[in-house]
């Protein structure tokens, strides 16, 4: 909200791994990914640039994903890491924990996991006792 400014998601989707498909090892990408097949193994976005994940209702992940922005429906096996905006849709199913900096949660969704907020420090305020006279 305040300090940095957040980028925009990714209004276009550049990649996708289709239905049907099963990759096995790390991707990296820039722009918009969407996964509606299965992926073992890492996925990250390009450090410095924004990025967006949407990971559909049939999907799966089983890695690490670290990304800016993540929208998530199917199901993901490991830490999600979003720098600034996670979205579990109703059908998500994430096994490993959650850090993000703002979240959106729908009715359905299920977490097994810790949710980690990632966002600015609050700042500690030191309260000082009144002098009475």
């Amino acid at each position: 909200m305040f300090g940095k400014k957040a980028s925009k998601p990714q209004g276009r989707i550049d990649s996708l791994i289709g239905a049907g498909t099963s990759l096995a090892g790390d991707v990296t990408f820039t722009g918009g990914l969407r996964v509606d097949g299965e992926v073992k193994g890492n996925v990250r976005g390009t450090d410095g640039q924004p990025t967006t994940l949407v990971i559909s209702e049939n999907a799966r992940v089983e890695g690490e994903i670290s990304v800016t922005h993540v929208v998530i429906n199917g199901t993901v096996i490991g830490p999600v890491r979003s720098s600034e905006f996670l979205e579990l849709q109703a059908r998500a199913r994430v096994t490993g924990d959650l850090e993000y900096s703002t979240i959106e949660m729908h009715l359905g969704a299920v977490v097994q996991g810790r949710l980690v907020h990632q966002g600015v420090p609050a700042k500690s305020v030191e309260l000082k006792l009144a002098a009475s006279n």
